[in-house]
């Protein structure tokens, strides 16, 4: 594998503000991400994906090139990450830099360790050719066969999938959610498609200690605890 590592950190920030340079136990957020790029490849094979000038050059001081600018059509609140993905992929075809694998590393999981990285591109690598994806998940809190409920057009309460009858929710079976932190990525796949749409995704396990995906101030607060007694 030759993976181009994309790590996207927008300037805008609503519900953290500018949390992608805040520190975080001391260090800028989007260098954990880095810094744990910076381990695995070379650094013309990662890209920061950033509007701002200012994000730009916490990551210039910390060793790593920035030569390349999202476009502000890609900046704003309702851009989505399809987009951005192919925008960089653009710029390094442009470049003549080679990959054969795109992986994703969002800002937002400092709690994810280059062995998660690794083994995510280890099950994207053992899997055959026409694998679409391999990603991070960690066990949900709520299983759609055990304790998620719908609604029904008349207002009750419906258990989501199955028939309701688990009683145990260790007999129900696993339900994952992404938690944000690895995506190994077949270049080919997000040239036809959206991630969601990806029908051969495999999930990689994490803890749900190290899964905390930072989108408040209260997710910062647990984060930067479980951190410090890490």
């Amino acid at each position: 594998m030759t993976p181009l590592y994309i790590i996207p950190a927008r300037g805008g920030s609503k519900g953290i503000p500018r949390k992608n340079i805040r520190p975080f136990c001391g260090k800028p957020l989007v260098l954990y991400s880095v810094e744990a790029a910076m381990q695995l490849a070379p650094s013309e094979r990662i890209i920061l994906s950033t509007d701002s000038g200012e994000i730009a050059q916490v990551v210039r001081d910390a060793g790593l090139p920035v030569e390349y600018m999202r476009p502000a059509s890609l900046a704003t609140d309702t851009a989505g990450s399809r987009g951005v993905i192919l925008d960089v992929m653009d710029y390094a075809d442009r470049m003549g830099i080679a990959y054969d694998t795109v992986v994703l590393l969002q800002p937002t999981s400092p709690l994810r360790t280059v062995d998660d990285i690794r083994a995510c591109e280890a099950a994207y690598r053992h899997k055959d050719p026409d694998i679409d994806m391999a990603v991070t998940v960690c066990r949900s809190p709520a299983n759609p066969y055990y304790d998620c409920f719908e609604t029904d057009s008349d207002g009750f309460l419906h258990i989501s999938k199955g028939n309701g009858q688990f009683t145990r929710r260790q007999d129900a079976p696993q339900a994952w959610v992404y938690n944000g932190a690895v995506y190994v990525i077949n270049p080919q796949s997000i040239r036809k498609m959206e991630l969601g749409a990806m029908p051969r995704r495999v999930p990689v396990e994490m803890p749900a200690q190290r899964s905390v995906d930072l989108d408040t101030p209260l997710d910062w607060i647990i984060a930067e605890t479980i951190c410090r007694n890490l």
